[in-house]
């Protein structure tokens, strides 16, 4: 069951229990199943992102160090993990 599904699709839903939804005034919300089975987070790039971005300190090291070859490479690596999760 993805909670977070039925509450994005339908902003009458306060709360689920088990498999049933319900709005503010406790009654029972009818949905679509398959509507939820399909839907896609649009902000789960966010967390793919930053599971794979370089650490910071990288970047930092090299603009103290003035090593600019260290800063490129720092901001290609977060290039390439924005380039393979792109924005929903």
């Amino acid at each position: 069951m993805n909670h977070q599904a039925i509450l994005a699709l339908y902003p009458n839903v306060v709360s689920i229990f088990d498999t049933t939804a319900y709005d503010k005034d406790g009654n029972e919300v009818t949905y679509d199943q398959d509507a939820v089975n399909a839907w896609v987070d649009p902000n789960a790039y966010k967390a793919k992102r930053a599971a794979e971005y370089p650490p910071m300190t990288d970047y930092l090291d090299g603009v103290v160090k003035g090593e600019q070859a260290q800063i490129d490479a720092y901001i290609a690596a977060c290039l390439a993990v924005k380039a393979k999760y792109p924005k929903g």
